[in-house]
């Protein structure tokens, strides 16, 4: 398994869509949450799926994230995905709160692993990469996410605590060794 930086990411589009419904199929449709649509698609259509997600990835893939990791298997395959988002200022991210959005703070975002994978240690891996980047490029992680999804119970395990509540989310941050 090797995590790599994916520098073309909208290349990608057509396989993160499919990996993204995977998810999508396995936590009923949960995740991704699809907030924005008034009727989700079933979780067994893909091309419903494709048509409501596939132009809000692009959108993120294009526009908002700054960096994009793949976790994949040695057959190639993505198992798993993270991206970080730490150049706010100018991105239309209305789904972060005023009070976090400056130079020092960093998102995680679009956190998954392949359902396959689950409890395997690879969604350990990519989180603790993550916060890691994060560190080096000098932010505080932080992540966004819906309470009542098992990515809440998962990140306060990994030593994020809630800072507020924005909306419909949660924000977390991680507590590092210093704080």
């Amino acid at each position: 398994m090797r995590i790599e930086l994916t520098e073309k990411s909208l290349e990608l589009k057509e396989e993160l869509v499919k990996f993204v419904f995977r998810v999508y199929q396995e936590t009923n449709g949960a995740y991704p949450a699809l907030e924005w649509v008034k009727k989700k698609p079933s979780t067994n259509n893909f091309e419903e799926f494709k048509q409501v997600y596939e132009p809000f990835l692009e959108f993120r893939l294009r526009d908002e994230f700054d960096e994009l990791y793949a976790l994949r298997s040695e057959d190639g395959k993505i198992i798993g995905t993270v991206a970080l988002v730490y150049n706010i200022e100018g991105k239309d991210v209305w789904w972060v709160p005023e009070e976090i959005k400056n130079e020092k703070i960093g998102l995680i975002e679009f956190f998954m692993v392949d359902p396959e994978y689950k409890g395997k240690g690879y969604g350990s891996k990519l989180l603790e990469f993550a916060v890691e980047r994060l560190r080096k490029l000098g932010k505080e992680a932080y992540v966004i996410t819906f309470p009542e999804l098992e990515a809440y119970s998962y990140y306060l395990k990994k030593g994020f605590e809630k800072v507020m509540d924005y909306r419909e989310f949660v924000v977390m941050k991680y507590k590092d060794e210093k704080g």
